[in-house]
């Protein structure tokens, strides 16, 4: 059993007086691992919201490293930071936040020759990526490793949550999605801009990221209504959030009745990268 300690017990005493998380709630946030991949315009207010919370030990991989033009949207790095490692900056800033968390950085791209191993570690995963390869890849690893995915991307003005567990069913027994039953495939390579060539508004990596992170959060102390199964979309300029209900594809070649994905050789060539430049 995790116990709290008393720095802990004061550091934490906000969560600890919430009759849904509690003491028995923070020991599990203590207890947790969680993943995050990219430690960029989503990955950093993950990191630190994940750092605050008290969960135990974060792990997070990158191999790019802070840029100038990263400081307006990616909160984890200074100006101090540029020309280093993102991770060893995430992990600076992680410990600023809270001291008591762990961080475990790893300098490399998530492949698919170091995806399942990387991934099994951890007991949930947040998707900072910036690509619609490395975001199927982790995706699928997150599939056959059986951990559930808390999910995000950004557009220049908006953005989309939502969690993946199809490891799980729903009420009436039906598996919840995987990505690959909302988009089967990803796009052709060029064919969607991503944040580097299409821009972004800071502030709306913090609002995604941050759900997000309250995402991960729930899922690990068992609270609510999570999105499994539902897309929320937050529209910046509208100032508007809409939820739509996402369902299991029986045909999907993930998670379908008859995959034809059941290892991760499909992203050989996929020219995946960990790197979240949003």
């Amino acid at each position: 059993m995790v116990t709290l300690t008393a720095d802990e017990v004061e550091r934490y005493k906000r969560h600890l007086v919430l009759r849904d998380v509690g003491a028995p709630g923070q020991q599990k946030l203590k207890a947790a691992r969680v993943l995050v991949v990219g430690a960029g315009g989503l990955g950093s207010p993950v990191l630190m919201y994940l750092a605050a919370a008290g969960v135990g030990t974060i792990g997070v991989i990158d191999d790019d490293r802070v840029a100038i033009d990263n400081l307006q949207r990616q909160i984890a790095h200074r100006e101090e930071d540029v020309g280093r490692l993102k991770v060893e900056s995430a992990r600076d800033a992680v410990a600023r936040i809270n001291p008591l968390v762990n961080v475990e950085t790893i300098t490399e791209r998530l492949e698919p020759a170091n995806a399942l191993d990387i991934i099994g570690r951890y007991d949930i995963v947040a998707d900072g990526t910036d690509n619609f390869a490395a975001r199927y890849l982790v995706s699928d690893a997150c599939y056959l490793t059986k951990r559930p995915l808390a999910y995000a991307a950004l557009g220049s003005f908006d953005g989309y949550v939502s969690l993946f567990k199809p490891h799980e069913t729903d009420a009436g027994g039906v598996p919840y999605p995987t990505l690959r039953c909302v988009f089967p495939e990803p796009p052709p390579q060029g064919l969607v801009a991503n944040c580097a060539e299409a821009g972004v508004l800071g502030p709306v990596a913090g609002v995604v990221g941050t759900l997000q992170a309250t995402e991960v959060v729930k899922e690990i102390l068992g609270l609510g209504e999570s999105l499994a199964g539902r897309l929320l979309i937050y529209d910046a300029l509208a100032c508007r959030f809409e939820i739509v209900t996402v369902a299991w594809d029986p045909e999907n070649p993930l998670s379908g009745r008859t995959p034809s994905i059941t290892d991760l050789s499909v992203h050989q060539s996929a020219g995946a990268r960990s790197c979240a430049a949003e």
